[in-house]
């Protein structure tokens, strides 16, 4: 069964390149030529278009940065819809469900197979085969599918047979994420402003009840050395906030922390912080504050 693979950039290239270290063989795409380039050293093939991968792949993956290139990949005039020889397409990104049921829609009258498999854990992870992934659709397609997920997943969690149930949980892992993220910014700010060092109350953070991923990780390795580059860019951040704010809506659940969450998320991109990184919100806290706190780490 030969795999493609659309959309090479930071986060999918190294799973791309898993994916071939296992299979041996592997076509790739990406609209930025360069971001191939690795691949194609590995002895990738590289299509011209998403049709192409479609010609020549019997399962293609796509991890696509926003909903428009999603939508594009499959349905666009060189999407791989216009492909023959694909027989199941694979989503990573995070879409939102309203997405993905139009894609499975269009897939579905071509009598092409969907699973839903969004992906967590970060680019770092990512280069270390470590990723989570999270599935929903067909159980006979996943388990189709999910010896080429273990090329470089370390962690796969199936979640229902509908497509879209993934999509659901990647959310609501998501604002979950950026609200430690918001609430780590805010304690640590207010402990260093009020006189106490920063390194001694992120650990007392980290040995007792308020332990996260973001004191554990992203206060010790970015905030505290003053280094945003979680390669975690604010506007795809902006897209999964807007996709949050949807489903809540659509479900209608109350969601009064996540709500504030988001609106520390849009003060950040009204400070101009649209091309930054997520560890850039503490400086949303910082200026309301009046404090920043100090670079504790190299």
């Amino acid at each position: 069964m030969k795999a493609g693979f659309i959309g090479t950039g930071s986060i999918g290239a190294p799973l791309a390149g898993n994916i071939l270290d296992q299979e041996k063989s592997l076509v790739v795409f990406d609209v930025n030529p360069e971001a191939t380039r690795g691949l194609a050293e590995k002895q990738a093939s590289v299509a011209q278009s998403p049709a192409q991968v479609a010609d020549q792949a019997e399962v293609v993956f796509a991890c696509m940065p926003s909903i428009e290139s999603f939508r594009a990949v499959v349905s666009g005039a060189d999407g791989v819809l216009a492909g023959d020889k694909m027989a199941t397409f694979v989503n990573l990104g995070t879409m939102g469900t309203e997405a993905v049921g139009e894609i499975e829609a269009a897939l579905s009258a071509k009598g092409i197979d969907m699973l839903d498999s969004p992906i967590t854990g970060g680019v770092q992870r990512a280069k270390a085969g470590d990723i989570t992934v999270v599935s929903s659709g067909p159980q006979e397609v996943f388990d189709r599918v999910e010896p080429l997920l273990q090329s470089f997943a370390r962690d796969i969690h199936y979640v229902g047979g509908k497509i879209g149930q993934a999509q659901l949980v990647k959310i609501a892992n998501n604002i979950m994420s950026f609200t430690n993220l918001v609430i780590a910014s805010e304690a640590m700010v207010m402990a260093a402003k009020g006189g106490v060092d920063s390194e001694k109350a992120l650990a007392v953070f980290n040995a007792g009840s308020g332990q996260n991923r973001a004191t554990l990780l992203t206060m010790p390795n970015f905030i505290l050395k003053h280094d945003a580059n979680m390669e975690a860019p604010m506007h795809i951040i902006e897209k999964d906030a807007m996709l949050w704010r949807m489903e809540a809506e659509r479900l209608d659940v109350p969601q009064n922390v996540a709500a504030a969450t988001y609106q520390t998320l849009r003060q950040a991109l009204a400070m101009g912080l649209h091309d930054g990184d997520l560890s850039d919100i503490v400086q949303v806290v910082e200026r309301a504050a009046d404090f920043k706190l100090p670079k504790t780490r190299g």
